[in-house]
């Protein structure tokens, strides 16, 4: 009989996936939390903005730079290292509830998530690479690589209620603290359970040829064009979770469980498309016109719905579509660039692909949360909707057709 122990290294790959999806969801139950206290702590859509953009804006300053350590020095060691940040960021927003009151609540609060971005930043970079080491042939790669995609989905969809109902029932302190222990699992996962090839890593010199400009030169025309697409898609139609307490008070309810439900709508139909992005994740990957195209119409298409708001049920089967429209995206753009990247450039490939998404993410929050301050948040989805589906139309007309070569 096997031990408990010889299972888990014979399926060390979905041992990995439960552990980063445990995290993911007590993660999401404290930025609900905080989301939520900031929201009603100021009544301000920028502050929620600012929320967003302290988690995601970081990878406009480190990115590159994870990127070239983590092909530099190893992902496994960058990996553990970024583990520790984000539990060490997450416990500052724990201690902050009790401790303090009104504007440095707020500080160590928007510090706690700037902390948390910056850590993210090199843990998203770092572990991208880290799973081509767990799989057993490069053709196994694709459906793994996105089936974070749906874990992380799926830890969208149990956090936010789990946040709401521990704010109903507890208070916020309660959601944070689950939110730093929940890092524990992956970093003790890593360090002990896993079993990884590390023989096939294949890492980058120090100096130029190590350089993100070098990763930006060397992968292609193709692949620039995937990070340079994904930027600007993302900066007219990734501001959801940014503004998520705000549409969901104006669309849905005012209560912390209607964010909770506003938001797991949002992770259903990401999981969705996830599943299905998964399932055909082969031929996906070499198709990054017609992917990432279709997602962004789709998106575009959704918050056109939303412009119109007519009614609860309405809102909510909008914000399905947007889920899936922007996790499709996100993780298509991803694939894209690990699939499609030499082995030596693919932590600094997943750099630029965080800059291009989160980064991009963190301004359209900033944008759409000053354009609903000046014109409503119905005038907003509907322009940068109006403008999200002729960029989405433009990109299936001009490479929806267009084939990458994989790398083997």
């Amino acid at each position: 009989m096997s031990s408990p122990l010889s299972l888990i290294v014979r399926h060390q790959r979905t041992t990995f996936l439960i552990a980063s999806g445990l995290s993911t969801a007590g993660s999401f139950a404290g930025i609900t939390a905080k989301g939520w206290i900031l929201m009603h702590g100021s009544n301000n859509p920028l502050m929620l903005a600012l929320h967003f953009g302290a988690l995601a804006l970081p990878t406009l300053l480190v990115s590159g730079l994870a990127g070239v350590w983590t092909d530099r020095l190893g992902c496994e060691k960058i990996l553990i290292r970024a583990q520790w940040g984000l539990c060490f960021g997450a416990a500052l927003g724990a201690v902050a509830i009790p401790l303090l009151q009104g504007g440095a609540q707020v500080a160590l609060l928007l510090l706690s998530t700037f902390i948390v971005g910056l850590a993210s930043s090199f843990e998203l970079t770092a572990r991208n690479k880290y799973c081509a080491l767990l799989v057993d042939e490069p053709a196994q790669l694709p459906p793994y690589l996105t089936s974070f995609s749906v874990v992380f989905n799926v830890g969208k969809l149990v956090g936010p209620p789990l946040g709401g109902w521990l704010l109903a029932l507890t208070g916020p302190t309660s959601a944070l603290a689950i939110d730093a222990a929940s890092y524990l699992l992956p970093i003790a996962t890593v360090i002990w359970l896993l079993h990884p090839h590390r023989e096939r890593e294949q890492r980058s010199g120090a100096g130029s040829r190590g350089s993100l400009g070098s990763a930006w030169r060397e992968c292609g025309g193709g692949l620039r064009h995937v990070l340079f697409f994904t930027g600007v898609a993302c900066l007219v139609g990734f501001f959801h979770p940014g503004l998520a307490p705000l549409m969901a008070s104006q669309l849905v309810g005012s209560s912390p469980q209607d964010l909770g439900i506003f938001t797991s709508v949002i992770a259903v139909g990401s999981i969705s498309c996830g599943v299905i992005l998964q399932r055909n994740s082969a031929w996906l990957s070499l198709r990054p016109g017609l992917l990432l195209g279709v997602c962004t119409l789709l998106t575009a298409l959704a918050q056109l719905g939303m412009a119109l708001a007519l009614n609860q049920a309405f809102s909510l089967a909008m914000a399905l579509l947007i889920g899936a429209g922007t996790a499709g995206l996100l993780a298509g753009s991803n694939l894209v660039t690990q699939v499609a990247a030499p082995v030596a450039l693919r932590g600094r490939m997943a750099g630029m692909g965080q800059i291009a998404f989160l980064g991009g993410g963190g301004l359209s929050g900033l944008l759409a949360a000053s354009l609903s301050l000046s014109i409503g948040l119905r005038a907003t989805f509907a322009l940068l909707g109006g403008l999200g589906l002729a960029l989405g139309a433009w990109e299936l007309a001009r490479n929806g057709h267009r084939r990458l070569l994989p790398v083997t």
